[in-house]
Order: C-alpha cells, then sequence, then structure tokens
C-alpha cells in the first residue's frame, strides 16, 4: 500500500484523480452520506456543531485509508495546490480558505508521483513548504 506522509497533499492527488479525471472510484460524495444519515445541509451542519475548522472525522477516515493504485499515481502529470478544490469541500464543508487547515507541508511524497510535470496555484494555493520552487525545479516540475 502506498502511503502518504503529508495527508493534504494526498488530498491534492485524490482532487486530481477522483474529482478531476474520474479515475479514483467510487467518488466520495460527502452531502449523499450525511443525507443518508438526514442532514440535508453540510454547511449548516458543521456551522451548528462547531466542527467548521476542522476536517470531519468521517472524511479523514475515509481519506486516510483510500489506497491508492501505483498505476494511477503514475499517471498524475498535474496538481493544482488551489484552495478551491472539490475535495476540500467534501472534508470541511464550511471552510473558507483563510487558514492553513489545507496547507502542504511537506513534499517528500513526490516520489510517489514520478510522472508529475506541472503544479499550478504555487503562490495563491496551500502550498506551505520552504523552498518549493527549487524542489519542484530540480525535479524538472514546471509551476504556474
Amino acid at each position: 500500500m502506498t502511503r502518504f506522509h503529508d495527508f493534504n497533499l494526498k488530498l491534492l492527488v485524490i482532487e486530481e484523480l477522483m474529482y478531476r479525471e474520474g479515475t479514483l472510484l467510487p467518488v466520495y460524495d460527502l452531502n449523499a452520506r450525511l443525507a443518508g444519515r438526514g442532514i440535508g445541509d453540510p454547511v449548516s451542519h458543521v456551522l451548528e456543531n462547531g466542527l467548521a475548522e476542522e476536517v470531519l472525522p468521517e472524511s479523514r477516515e475515509y481519506f486516510e485509508a483510500l489506497e491508492i493504485p501505483a498505476e494511477l499515481l503514475a499517471g498524475v502529470e498535474e496538481l493544482c495546490f488551489d484552495a478551491g478544490t472539490d475535495v476540500f469541500r467534501h472534508c470541511a464543508p464550511a471552510w473558507d480558505g483563510e487558514d492553513d487547515l489545507f496547507d502542504v507541508r511537506s513534499l517528500d511524497d513526490l516520489d510517489l508521483l514520478p510522472n508529475l510535470r506541472e503544479v499550478t496555484f504555487v503562490e495563491d494555493g496551500v502550498l506551505a513548504v520552504p523552498g518549493a520552487a527549487e524542489i519542484f525545479a530540480a525535479r524538472g516540475i514546471a509551476t504556474d
């Protein structure tokens, strides 16, 4: 099993494979899961229960346990470090992007993505790794 050291980088890989490319299935749908428990509005639910500033435990558990096959990881050519990704909404539906909840703090997991060629939103997104530009450049990964 492939293990990620940085949970937030794993979420960005999941964003690419599950929500953009549709190759990592089944798609995790927090709204449907909560609706199954009689919760119609995820945002109201987290706000009313003091969960707005954290990853919901059920989402964290699901994504931490999610195995991503090596062949899918090898297919990742681009990652987007944008704070507005779908996967973040499925983890923290009321998150406003104003704190560091989803900041990527380590790029050690780049070895899991042998064909990564481009990263976007490096300056304006959720990347909090000192020297990231140099790390990407040393690996031949273009930044945007």
